[in-house]
């Protein structure tokens, strides 16, 4: 059963089933806490588990304001402490992965951490900004061919270049979608003491295995393992390997 709970006047949706150490659930952009459901229904045979929807996703109000992973991060510190989750393990997908790296990087009470395909390391290359792109686009396009032909022209291919994330998110999620795919949060992975474990799809093109990579090389306690074939979102691709890992590292 959802319920809700209300932090500094922003909605927030959670499920928590189970009884046992706690386990929080952090989806990646997107998408809801429905996409835990298979691995919650799991888990919570042996644990107490909560899934969220993130502010702006799912059941959850938006933010009021341009948030960036620092504010979804409060916002889920002061989560746990309220529901009185007790040294609560993460699990992070994606951006989900972004919010329990520096959620556990400053915050010793968390023991152990599952990042699974998690963004945190900037990408070369990025297609979100496609505001960014299009005013470059727009400025040098208008003075050679004029205003309405840059519109008729350079505005559609702009918009190719805009991930789905980009193109089905509101105006508010558009503008914090542009600046959290902009943090880098190397600097902070050394700060992690909890046992982390990176869980990669072999055929991630959202985050490579080198992103994987980066992180076991900069957090101290962390071990990768690599699912074959699978892509961004392997514990979906191959649900009972990926929780007979997670069980495995939990019981450790």
């Amino acid at each position: 059963m959802e319920n809700q709970i209300t932090i500094n006047g922003i909605k927030i949706n959670y499920k928590t089933t189970g009884e046992g150490q706690d386990v929080l659930l952090l989806h990646g952009w997107g998408c809801s806490l429905e996409i835990w459901k298979t691995l919650q229904g799991q888990l919570e045979k042996k644990f107490r588990v909560t899934s969220i929807d993130f502010p702006g996703f799912g059941k959850s109000d938006e933010p009021k304001e341009v948030w960036g992973v620092e504010e979804y991060t409060r916002n889920t510190e002061q989560l746990i402490e309220k529901l009185g989750l007790k040294n609560p393990v993460l699990i992070g997908h994606s951006f989900g992965g972004r919010v329990s790296i520096l959620l556990s990087s400053r915050n010793e009470y968390v023991k152990k951490v599952i990042l699974t395909d998690s963004a945190g390391v900037k990408p070369q290359n990025t297609k979100i900004s496609v505001s960014r792109v299009f005013s470059k686009m727009k400025k040098l396009s208008t003075k050679i061919i004029g205003e309405k032909m840059t519109e008729k022209l350079v505005k559609p291919f702009a918009n190719s270049l805009a991930s789905e994330d980009y193109k089905n998110a509101s105006g508010m999620m558009k503008e914090i979608l542009k600046k959290v795919v902009d943090e880098d949060l190397q600097s902070e992975m050394p700060k992690i003491k909890a046992s982390t474990l990176l869980i990669w799809g072999e055929k991630d093109t959202a985050t490579p295995v080198s992103d994987a990579q980066i992180m076991e090389r900069l957090i101290p306690d962390s071990g990768l393992v690599v699912f074959p074939g699978c892509t961004h979102y392997s514990f979906l691709e191959n649900p009972n390997y990926y929780y007979t890992i997670v069980e495995n590292f939990l019981n450790a």
